[in-house]
């Protein structure tokens, strides 16, 4: 099992079928600051994250691991893991190449609380699942 240098609450965002705890994941362009998504991911992700320097998460409705944009060419590289004063959630500031919403927009925060899009979609997600 993986140890870091701080203590991480896996757990604090819930669990997978297997039991393997979760800590919440905000992905941040480096360059921009624009915050581009929120997702989850288990110790074993998180490993993989920092050794291959590439997005890792975890997926709740597949039940499974993935790196960001293998499918869809949409990849994240991580230039930095940053850790919240809790220890029970990630910052992974991150080079985007590619739209970071599985929507084709940029970010998955595109729309507002009245329904309004305010990104813009980047790819079609047709064309990349």
């Amino acid at each position: 099992m993986e140890e870091f240098d701080v203590d991480l609450d896996f757990g604090g965002a819930g669990h997978t079928d297997d039991g393997d705890g979760l800590v919440a994941v905000i992905a941040q362009d480096a360059d921009s600051r624009d915050v581009l998504m929120l997702a989850y991911a288990t110790r074993e992700a998180v490993a993989r994250t920092a050794t291959t320097g590439r997005a890792h998460y975890y997926s709740r409705s597949r039940d499974e691991l993935w790196e960001k944009g293998a499918t869809s060419g949409n990849t994240q590289s991580v230039d930095e893991i940053r850790v919240d004063c809790d220890g029970d959630a990630l910052l992974y500031l991150v080079a985007q190449t590619g739209g970071a919403c599985h929507t084709g927009h940029e970010s998955c925060f595109h729309r507002t609380l009245d329904g309004d899009t305010v990104g813009d979609q980047v790819f079609d997600p047709d064309d990349a699942y």
